[in-house]
């Protein structure tokens, strides 16, 4: 079973050779993002994909079958537990704000696990001010899914990149005003799994969605 000592290490080795993309925004794209058992216990959750319904571009229109890793779900399945209390954490919180330039003091971990199918599309967007660090780390295998990166758009929305699609690999980025980016509509043959970890500020009104919602990062 995956600890969370295990996570913060590899994610620790990950962010040190992480590559820096300074077009048309700083962004970092990862490998090896965590163990692979702890990446391969989350594409198995038994929580299978919502229904697809329209999105209009956004992933808050159906607020209601997201997911998260809150307090119940790391209660039962413990490799939300291990992820979460890894991101939690001084040591990996310290090495992301050395690596990013970000403060994250008084921030909230936010672990949202997503899984898109076919008619999935994420317009141009910036991420509201009130997240401080975003990251995604891609959880599906098998061919087909090499075209499922986020991405990445100039002050024009033009897509300029795509992050490689690869398991256990991802982007960060520190969201502010140029930080464009989203998922052109294109075909998803299968399942395209990925969390979203984000570090939020105090403002944050969807406590439950938090992993601790009453403890910010020190």
């Amino acid at each position: 079973m995956t600890s969370s000592s295990a996570v913060r290490q590899s994610f620790i080795r990950c962010l040190d050779s992480s590559r820096l993309c300074t077009e048309p925004y700083n962004h970092w794209l990862l490998s090896q993002a965590l163990p692979d058992d702890a990446a391969d216990g989350i594409a198995a959750l038994p929580w299978g994909p919502p229904a697809v319904q329209e999105t209009y571009g956004k992933r808050e229109t159906n607020n209601a079958s997201r997911t998260y890793f809150g307090a119940e779900n790391q209660a039962t399945y413990p490799v939300c537990a291990a992820v979460a209390e890894a991101f939690q954490s001084k040591d990996l919180t310290d090495a992301i704000q050395r690596t990013c330039n970000v403060a994250l003091s008084g921030t909230s971990l936010r672990i949202e696990y997503c899984q898109d199918t076919d008619g999935f599309w994420l317009e141009p967007h910036t991420d509201i001010g009130v997240k401080k660090y975003t990251m995604l780390i891609y959880l599906s295998k098998g061919p087909g899914c090499e075209d499922w990166g986020t991405d990445v758009l100039d002050d024009t929305k033009t897509i300029v990149a795509r992050a490689p699609y690869a398991f256990n690999e991802g982007l960060i980025f520190i969201p502010g005003t140029n930080t464009w980016h989203g998922f052109a509509k294109r075909p998803i043959n299968g399942v395209r799994k990925s969390i979203i970890v984000n570090y939020v500020g105090p403002e944050w009104r969807a406590r439950h969605e938090l992993a601790f919602p009453d403890a910010p990062i020190a």
